[in-house]
């Protein structure tokens, strides 16, 4: 590709080069008339002289040598670190007392994944996939999540309050209200995976009783939003084992798919949207109890199905890809 500046083209320089080489003009002469120097008019005839009409064409400014690269035993060692023990530039460059930048161009020239698309335990590359439809897979997972005691939990209280709420966490108590202060809560979440559309409620425990109910809510939410549910996947979970849960699933006429056992990573999308809730709605604040923090929840889905920019969507909200759902302008 001819750079910005260049006053000759590759067809430019054949006919200054046939001028000199064949025509057997004088350099001046060709110069002048094509509005170059002597020097670069020589270099064009010299070249035609050597390779023809196919030596018209830019070269690689890359240089030939390049005595400042890393050696490439260094860069073996570099290479080695990353597939054996899948470390990061700095952490390398630490082990190996190098410049992180330095062991980043290794890395990147031999076109080594980022560890964020490695599998942690295998380190093989994770394959990404995407349903076509939405309802082909919903995903349905549960996080667990510790309550807020009324007043506030350690990031409002301080860490000697919140290690004294931990300590009387297993069993959970409740107000004269009914309203939970410690112990926790379950969040039940069925996402689906074409759209990443979310359905999401707190629940008191995670039996095959409440995760049979949250299905059955879950799978009319999404038939009201015109999703047909043709697949669930699960991990292994003892209520999602369940004979409660199988019948629940074959009476709507949904097949069930669980994961490989001690492979979360199958079920990541419902994984990394727990994370999601957890960043901007979990502990996006210092909430000062737990209904303060529960009241929050429904605004903040609604936001993320409705009006949230999702990377994997092209910046498009998931209700972008729900053409029946309605309040998606709301």
């Amino acid at each position: 590709m001819v750079h910005a500046n260049a006053k000759l083209t590759p067809r430019g320089r054949l006919e200054l080069a046939r001028c000199v080489v064949e025509d057997k003009w004088p350099l001046a002469r060709a110069a002048e008339r094509f509005q170059v120097s002597a020097t670069t008019a020589k270099r064009w005839a010299d070249r035609y002289r050597q390779q023809g009409a196919a030596g018209m064409t830019d070269r690689s400014s890359r240089p030939h040598h390049n005595p400042s690269r890393t050696p490439r035993k260094t860069e073996q060692r570099i290479i080695k670190l990353r597939l054996t023990h899948r470390l990061g530039p700095a952490r390398i460059a630490g082990r190996l007392g190098l410049n992180p930048s330095t062991v980043h161009r290794v890395l990147t020239r031999y076109h080594c994944p980022r560890l964020t698309c490695l599998d942690r335990g295998t380190g093989r590359r994770i394959r990404r996939y995407e349903h076509d439809r939405p309802g082909d897979l919903i995903h349905i997972d549960v996080k667990k999540l510790g309550n807020i005691p009324d007043g506030g939990g350690w990031r409002v209280t301080g860490r000697g309050p919140g290690k004294r709420n931990r300590a009387t966490t297993p069993g959970a108590t409740r107000d004269r209200h009914g309203g939970a202060h410690l112990g926790y809560g379950y969040l039940h979440t069925a996402l689906d995976d074409h759209s990443r559309l979310a359905y999401t409620e707190i629940l008191d425990d995670e039996r095959k009783e409440t995760a049979v109910a949250f299905f059955q809510r879950a799978h009319a939410y999404f038939t009201g939003c015109g999703i047909t549910v043709r697949r669930i996947l699960t991990d292994n979970g003892g209520c999602y084992k369940s004979f409660a849960w199988r019948d629940a699933l074959t009476a709507a006429g949904i097949t069930h798919k669980r994961t490989r056992p001690y492979r979360p990573q199958t079920n990541g999308k419902v994984e990394r949207f727990h994370r999601t809730l957890a960043d901007e709605w979990a502990y996006a604040r210092p909430y000062t109890s737990e209904a303060e923090r529960r009241a929050a929840l429904a605004p903040w889905l609604h936001m993320y199905n409705h009006h949230r920019s999702h990377t994997a969507l092209g910046g498009l909200p998931p209700a972008s890809r729900v053409t029946n759902l309605t309040g998606q302008y709301n």
